[in-house]
């Protein structure tokens, strides 16, 4: 099957910097992708070149350059503290750089573009494992709302603008991302950052306990970022949702959006226990209940983006390790 982009295409991955958008950039060179040899070329403007929340600098960039490939991987994200400290800037902040990035590649003839969302658009008590149906079908989760929002805007304006232009425009879901380049920071992290760094630190300083947020019980399912960055070139390569096999829905309607996970989830409870073993952490964990839980449990139903022939490779085990080693090595011990 020929593949929907091709070695001497201009990519343009937005968030190159981030945890996400680094791993792509690494998936997408490996696969020969971006190489001047080849005739392609990989742009990565860092915030500095270019603002994407400065609609004139965006639609001047995209005029410049005319990037044939786009991915919109740059978001603010945070943990459930940040969320709900800072709802204003997670809704406009995400709303400005899709809405700026999606428009002005279609105005300015990018073939193919892909919006990398969240498994957070999904309904709080959605039946699981999730189906990429069940976006819409209930309410959202309180602590990440504001967030989804703005993320289910962004599949939903490719999804609009592919249904009413026919611009070649996807989406993909990523369950919890983890591994190097995460943020690290005590309050704005994700759950499997803020653990790392706390198991870590707690054992290079011979802490008695480890205090834990919430209850520990919400099931939560990790994907290894390097696996996204597999999934992303497999998607753009593969995926194309107005083909006879593409995905469909339960009653036969295309998806614009297909989930990217592993389709195995994990305790909160259970993950500190795996992350404090191999930290080497000898010290009692405290779980603090006053502290939000979140989400029951989230999972993806994995079963569309598996049959199109795509799986995540890396063993939750492995990648901790590797993310336990990469952290102590690359930030703990230079501090």
């Amino acid at each position: 099957m020929e593949k929907k982009i091709n070695l001497n295409d201009k990519i343009f991955v937005a968030g190159a910097n981030g945890m996400a958008g680094n791993a792509i950039c690494k998936s997408l060179l490996e696969m020969g992708y971006g190489k001047k040899e080849y005739g392609g070329a990989l742009l990565t403007p860092d915030r500095k070149k270019l603002d994407l929340l400065n609609t004139n600098a965006v639609e001047k960039w995209f005029f410049k350059h005319k990037p044939s490939v786009v991915i919109l991987a740059a978001a603010k994200v945070g943990g459930i503290l940040s969320n709900k400290t800072y709802p204003t800037e997670f809704l406009l902040d995400n709303l400005k750089i899709q809405s700026n990035v999606i428009e002005a590649s279609w105005k300015n003839g990018t073939r193919r573009l892909l919006f990398l969302g969240s498994s957070c658009i999904y309904p709080k008590l959605a039946a699981q494992p999730i189906k990429e149906e069940y976006l819409l079908e209930r309410s959202l989760e309180k602590t990440n709302e504001y967030y989804a929002i703005a993320k289910i805007t962004g599949v939903k304006l490719c999804e609009a603008l592919r249904k009413q232009y026919g611009f070649d425009a996807i989406s993909i879901m990523p369950t919890n991302l983890y591994g190097p380049g995460d943020n690290y920071h005590s309050t704005n992290s994700h759950v499997m950052a803020s653990l790392i760094a706390k198991f870590c630190k707690a054992e290079k300083d011979s802490k008695k306990y480890v205090e834990c947020w919430g209850s520990g019980k919400p099931l939560r399912e990790f994907l290894h970022v390097n696996d996204l960055g597999s999934a992303v070139v497999f998607c753009l390569e593969n995926w194309d949702p107005s083909s006879e096999k593409s995905p469909k829905d339960s009653e036969g309607n295309y998806l614009n959006h297909l989930n990217i996970g592993t389709g195995k989830d994990i305790s909160i409870k259970q993950l500190a226990e795996k992350i404090r073993m191999l930290t080497g952490f000898k010290g009692e964990v405290i779980w603090d209940t006053s502290k939000p839980d979140g989400t029951p449990q989230k999972l993806l139903d994995i079963e569309k983006i598996s049959k199109l022939g795509w799986t995540a490779q890396i063993k939750l085990n492995d990648g901790i390790k590797e993310t336990i080693f990469n952290y102590r090595n690359c930030i703990l011990n230079k501090n």
